[in-house]
């Protein structure tokens, strides 16, 4: 093998890797592993901490199998009844696996408050612990990589299965914290406390997740540094062009979709004011990511005083 081709596979493979479909197929067989860990250290244990531990992870799985269905739908191109992609599918994505983790939460909690009413035994602490650790160090390196993944693909559907999933290594930790306690007191109590805990750090990053959701399905405006790349843009034109205002932004999953009115000079043709939204166009493309720009041209007007380029038919007016 050559190492022109060496180099070309091993291209091929961070492309593969970087792909957030491929990181919510490793990740949905990474938490069926986990689940089934955890399950069988459950029923030998009976930590009832365990078995929240698990209840999570398979709240999780059914959020990765979410989130890989809003990224393949938010994948499709546009269509004649989609005539600005399929992209608040993510959106959509990440809303439902919000409410799969508040159900994880609420399950736990109830199996919890249940196991300090009517007491339990946790046999076999040190398996657990062993197991916990196992499952906090798998979890945490495949939440980092979904979440890094997320960040740079601009996924909301895999933003929400990577915090879900980073979610349960905060579960497993404490988890991890009440069994150790388990074994030093002697007592079974820190086991459902631990899991009441967990319930809420659950709870807290359900919440996180679907106000991200909500933002994108509500055509929250795109963040102000954002914004103030459009504005660069249109400044560095001054002298070209008059002004700008009404500048509108949304985002529809990972597209950026721009739109201003822009002030040509009024002795401006057609073609020069094509040229200019065509130019200004390319600057903002280059500066930010699947971005769509829409620009509405209009004249300036002739009486203005103020305007910063040279205008014939202001001069003609005096």
């Amino acid at each position: 093998m050559t190492d022109e081709t060496r180099e070309r596979r091993k291209t091929a493979l961070k492309e593969f890797l970087r792909r957030p479909d491929t990181a919510a197929k490793l990740s949905m067989i990474t938490i069926g592993l986990l689940i089934a860990m955890k399950a069988v250290t459950s029923v030998v244990t009976g930590s009832i901490g365990i078995r929240a531990d698990a209840i999570h992870s398979t709240i999780d799985l059914a959020g990765v199998i979410v989130g890989f269905l809003g990224i393949r739908i938010a994948a499709r191109p546009p269509d004649a009844d989609h005539t600005f992609g399929h992209g608040k599918a993510q959106d959509i994505a990440g809303v439902v696996i919000s409410g799969l983790i508040f159900f994880a939460a609420g399950a736990i909690a109830y199996e919890a408050i249940k196991r300090l009413i009517s007491g339990g035994q946790v046999e076999m602490v040190t398996l657990g612990i062993y197991v916990t650790v196992a499952a906090i160090v798998v979890n945490a390196a495949v939440s980092w990589y979904a979440l890094k993944v997320a960040k740079a693909a601009d996924s909301t559907a895999l933003e929400a299965s990577g915090r879900d999933m980073f979610a349960d290594v905060l579960s497993s930790i404490a988890v991890l914290a009440g069994l150790i306690l388990v074994k030093m007191t002697g007592s079974n109590l820190p086991d459902p406390i631990v899991s009441l805990l967990v319930a809420a750090l659950i709870a807290r990053a359900a919440f996180v997740t679907l106000r991200k959701s909500c933002d994108g399905l509500m055509d929250i405006k795109l963040p102000e540094a954002e914004e103030e790349i459009v504005r660069t843009c249109i400044k560095e034109h001054v002298g070209q062009l008059v002004d700008f205002h009404e500048l509108r932004t949304r985002k529809v999953g990972d597209r950026r979709h721009i739109y201003l009115h822009l002030v040509m000079p009024k002795n401006a043709s057609v073609d020069e004011a094509h040229s200019m939204c065509d130019h200004l166009e390319q600057d903002i493309e280059m500066r930010l990511q699947r971005v769509n720009v829409v620009i509405h041209v209009e004249p300036c007007d002739v009486e203005c005083d103020s305007c910063p380029t040279s205008c014939a038919a202001r001069e003609d007016q005096r």
